[in-house]
């Protein structure tokens, strides 16, 4: 009797055991994985980031960004500034010369391309304001191009169109699909053609000819 009582306990302890076991297998089957995607993982992240950048012991450059990530997990790699970006270039005397600022910037290390996103806005050296929603910089053609609406104003002109591209100065480039307002010396072709001026030119003498004056046909002979 004893036995069979021993016999009993023990089989529902291994009832219990498996039963236990058993509301832990499920437990597990409805813990999720740990979120760890590798391609998410930034190898640097800095917040808050002013900083001043020197050129053979002369300060240059400012840098101002609320979050700066250099993620080399990605696919290519890239530096991500989400949170804007705002570029200075100071002369000898620490004023300001140019500046290129966008709510955000993407710099692919590895192709050397930078892509600025949304609010772009540009001045040069020589005055040129420039401004887009989107903006390429490929360092290694030493060239900047958009394909979308872009808007130039220099001292001397005015030029908006559907695609834009120049060198890394941006003293040379052209706008395709434009319009804009030109002076008179840029028609005359007095001023340095290196823009759209050089294309609007020929259309608008063509269309600046003189006009056949009529001449009257009284007194002249049937």
């Amino acid at each position: 009797m004893r036995r069979v009582v021993y016999l009993l306990g023990h089989v529902v302890f291994m009832c219990q055991l498996f039963s236990l076991l058993s509301s832990c297998e499920d437990r597990k089957e409805h813990i999720a994985a740990a979120i760890l995607d590798r391609d998410s993982v930034a190898m640097m992240t800095s917040y808050g980031v002013n900083t001043l950048i020197s050129d053979s012991g002369v300060i240059k450059y400012r840098i101002v960004t609320e979050r700066w990530e250099v993620n080399q997990a990605r696919n290519p790699s890239r530096w991500i500034f989400d949170k804007g970006l705002f570029l200075e270039q100071f002369d000898e005397k620490f004023h300001v010369e140019s500046y290129i600022q966008c709510d955000t910037a993407y710099y692919f290390d590895q192709m050397k391309l930078w892509e600025l996103r949304s609010r772009v806005r540009i001045l040069t050296k020589s005055g040129m304001r420039f401004s887009s929603e989107k903006l390429y910089w490929d360092e290694r053609r030493h060239e900047l191009y958009s394909d979308v609406y872009s808007h130039l104003v220099t001292p001397e002109r005015e030029l908006q169109g559907s695609y834009f591209r120049s060198n890394e100065s941006m003293t040379k480039y052209y706008v395709t699909n434009s319009k804009g307002a030109f002076e008179k010396q840029d028609i005359d072709g007095s001023a340095n053609d290196t823009d759209s001026a050089k294309l609007a030119k020929d259309s608008l003498q063509k269309e600046m000819r003189s006009p056949h004056m009529p001449h009257s046909t009284r007194g002249l002979a049937n």
